[in-house]
């Protein structure tokens, strides 16, 4: 069974510049959630990567973040679908670890955890943070233009010195976009 990575704020749900604190602050993207469990039930093994830098910052707690993602989790499942693991960075920007993409710990405890190569996975994020770490492990980068999307995207098509064109990229309007993308193997 082939290895799928997703970022979770902007990819699954809406994101927030003041950070999804609660259950009720977490709103999934038009579309996420069956994209998801379609995914999986095509045979792929589902495996989220997201920094959550707002539980280092104190701004909610890890019952919380558990809350946000079992409901993610029960969502995907009462559509027939399965997440095998969600992986975390607790950490703030600053604070050196490994795991706070675009460094890709998150995504070395994905392959131990899971035992499956997240080497030439497809791995879909809004963000430059999550290309890179895509990238640096080897992983199949796709970038969706909802959540931080659109400004990465103007990143990509800037003259920014080692930053990718959208060219080497694929790019869709969302993950239910991408997810189509993927199962009809028409890929850009």
């Amino acid at each position: 069974m082939p290895l799928l990575i997703l970022d979770r704020d902007g990819v699954i749900n809406e994101d927030s510049d003041n950070y999804i604190r609660k259950l009720e602050d977490w709103r999934p993207i038009a579309g996420s959630i069956e994209a998801i469990a379609e995914l999986s039930r095509a045979g792929f093994r589902i495996a989220i990567a997201t920094n959550q830098s707002g539980l280092g910052r104190g701004y909610f707690d890890l019952d919380d973040l558990e809350s946000i993602h079992s409901k993610l989790c029960s969502l995907v499942e009462e559509h027939g679908g399965k997440i095998d693991g969600i992986f975390y960075c607790p950490h703030l920007p600053d604070a050196g670890c490994d795991c706070r993409k675009p460094r890709t710990g998150l995504l070395a405890s994905i392959e131990r955890e899971l035992g499956l190569p997240a080497k030439g996975a497809i791995f879909i994020g809004d963000s430059l943070k999550d290309l890179q770490a895509a990238r640096a492990f080897g992983c199949k980068p796709m970038l969706v233009q909802s959540g931080k999307g659109e400004q990465t995207l103007s990143v990509l098509q800037s003259d920014t010195p080692g930053v990718e064109r959208p060219s080497e990229i694929p790019v869709y309007v969302n993950l239910a976009a991408a997810s189509l993308a993927i199962l009809t193997k028409n890929l850009n």
